[in-house]
């Protein structure tokens, strides 16, 4: 679990696409998205993995992406098996199980690729309010490590003799109690430390703060762009018409 768990967390790694503007990484993610969207058919389905597959190993996320994909991987198992006794075929409930983990792919590459702070600058030039940039910047940086923080707590309790795992649901259920106890007391620091952060910056007095980092383009940044427009407008009409 610890494995998958810290497939969430942000590490920033030297490659071509990391360097690129916050801006372009998410255009090239809501294209895979679109993409990912309207795959209906077995070739579609591979295009769009081979492509997203190509982008996860030139980002060097390729290994943190596969953490990430455990977590869609039993969603996209139901979604095989109940299309699968809806008798819509073999091939058909194996696209509609993968088209699934696309879109959960096409998704985490931006949150993978793009840092916290890159995140608030770009919902910032999205002129998004102030208190909504910061409660999602913050659920962003936070919810992997509560996520660490409970696995810790259940290493702890185990090694104490708890066993969840074991027993009838009730049981399963009331095992629970341990574990969210310290969870919660743990979120509440936290919660108590950042607010105190928060107080001593002067969060909030004034309406309009400024950043430490500024967005702008380059030329390699516009290439990018304007070639993954280039190949996205025919892909779209090949998925739409052609194929």
């Amino acid at each position: 679990m610890y494995w998958v768990a810290s497939g969430f967390l942000f590490q920033r790694v030297d490659s071509i696409i990391q360097r690129l503007d916050p801006r372009v990484r998410l255009s090239l993610s809501l294209m895979l998205f679109i993409l990912a969207l309207i795959s209906d058919s077995a070739i579609k389905i591979t295009i769009t993995m081979l492509t997203i597959i190509s982008l996860a190993l030139i980002s060097n996320i390729a290994k943190r992406m596969a953490r990430t994909t455990l977590f869609s991987a039993t969603f996209a198992i139901l979604i095989f098996l109940i299309n699968l006794l809806l008798d819509y075929g073999l091939i058909t409930s194996l696209v509609l199980a993968l088209r699934f983990i696309a879109i959960i792919t096409s998704t985490s590459f931006f949150f993978l690729t793009t840092s916290p702070d890159e995140l608030e600058c770009v919902m910032k030039w999205f002129r998004l309010p102030q208190d909504i940039i910061f409660a999602f910047v913050t659920a962003v940086r936070f919810v992997p490590v509560l996520m660490m923080d409970a696995l810790q707590i259940m290493d702890a309790q185990r090694s104490r003799g708890l066993e969840l795992d074991k027993g009838r649901f009730y049981k399963r259920i009331k095992n629970l109690i341990p574990i969210l106890v310290p969870l919660v007391i743990s979120a509440v620091i936290r919660s108590s430390e950042l607010a105190e952060a928060m107080e001593v910056r002067a969060y909030g007095a004034t309406k309009k703060p400024t950043s430490l980092y500024v967005l702008k383009m380059s030329n390699k940044d516009k290439f990018v762009m304007i070639m993954s427009i280039i190949l996205f407008i025919p892909t779209i009409y090949l998925y739409l018409f052609a194929c």
